[in-house]
């Protein structure tokens, strides 16, 4: 699969990601409206759906409004210093990225932390920002780093930093909402589970199946939604990576950068959990990063530093083949 392919690709399944997030979410409320509450769809509004979705776009447009800055409180950032030499090559490098990429120059910010990791954050190239440690500064040379920038740039330009911010607060909003159903259907109104039992024949046995598959989601939720997001932050690690290569028109440079990340055991301190999605490298460190399998695949906020590794050399071959 060449560069472009991959990225339609990419793409593609991302959207498809992102139709299950909501078909999930709606399932979830509407569930909740005629179980418990006893809504009786035809005749009434879904008031607790309606609720549901209300809540989460108000936390959507929080982390759409505040995220970065609630970002860059959190890794303790602070804007790049000109007079250090590091810094000013890191912002000189941002600079270079930004009109390679035809964008305007984003914030450019240091976390203090000795472990190589970078992200870049933002919900429009307008109000971007590209972020790095100070042990990524100090241990990549400039063609790294360049490559690391370019990738970070690409996630900027293919608003997956918008993307993952958006599925961050929708997976909070499911499991609100999961628990606030789960709560509900202990202690409230019973009317949507008395009429299940009534039903008759067939039509009595799909209430009686659906209302099995709600219980189920409804503890799930929280769970599936986490697993969802992860899934698309995976597929736009390596779109990024191949649009970083075509960025810097050097692949190798950011394998090369990637293998040193590896190589750092230590977790990157400064950045939670919570974060994680938006780093070039799993914070926690490598011995995650170089987990394979099928828990690993579904649970891990990146692939496989490895893979991504090989996929960049098998693209800096393919250059080079093309150009020979």
């Amino acid at each position: 699969m060449n560069l472009y392919e991959q990225q339609t690709s990419n793409k593609r399944w991302t959207w498809v990601m992102v139709g299950v997030f909501v078909a999930l979410f709606t399932f979830l409320g509407l569930g909740f409206d005629v179980f418990v509450l006893g809504m009786d769809p035809p005749l009434h509004l879904p008031w607790g759906t309606l609720a549901a979705v209300i809540g989460g776009f108000l936390m959507a447009a929080n982390s759409f409004w505040n995220g970065p800055s609630m970002v860059l409180a959190a890794a303790k950032a602070r804007p790049a210093d000109p007079a250090v030499f590091e810094e000013r090559q890191f912002i000189n490098i941002v600079q270079e990225m930004a009109t390679a990429s035809g964008l305007p120059m984003p914030k450019v910010y240091v976390v203090p932390d000795p472990d190589p990791n970078a992200f870049a954050t933002g919900t429009k190239p307008a109000n971007s920002v590209v972020a790095a440690t100070e042990g990524l500064l100090k241990s990549l040379n400039r063609e790294e780093l360049q490559g690391v920038i370019g990738h970070e740039m690409s996630h900027i330009r293919n608003y997956d930093v918008r993307l993952l911010t958006i599925l961050a607060a929708l997976a909070g909003a499911i499991a609100l909402l999961s628990d606030w159903a789960g709560r509900s259907f202990r202690f409230g109104p019973s009317g949507g589970r008395s009429r299940s039992r009534e039903g008759k024949g067939s039509t009595g046995a799909i209430v009686l199946i659906l209302f099995g598959i709600w219980i189920i989601l409804m503890i799930l939720a929280p769970i599936l939604s986490q697993i969802l997001a992860l899934a698309v932050s995976r597929k736009r690690e390596f779109l990024a990576d191949a649009s970083g290569a075509e960025l810097t028109r050097n692949p190798l440079a950011l394998a090369s950068a990637l293998d040193k990340i590896e190589k750092a055991a230590a977790p990157t301190a400064s950045i939670n959990q919570g974060l994680a999605h938006l780093c070039v490298a799993d914070p926690k460190g490598s011995l995650m990063g170089n987990k394979e399998g099928f828990l690993a695949d579904i649970l891990a906020t990146h692939p496989p530093i490895r893979k991504r590794i090989l996929t960049l050399r098998v693209m800096a071959y393919d250059h080079q083949g093309a150009i020979t």
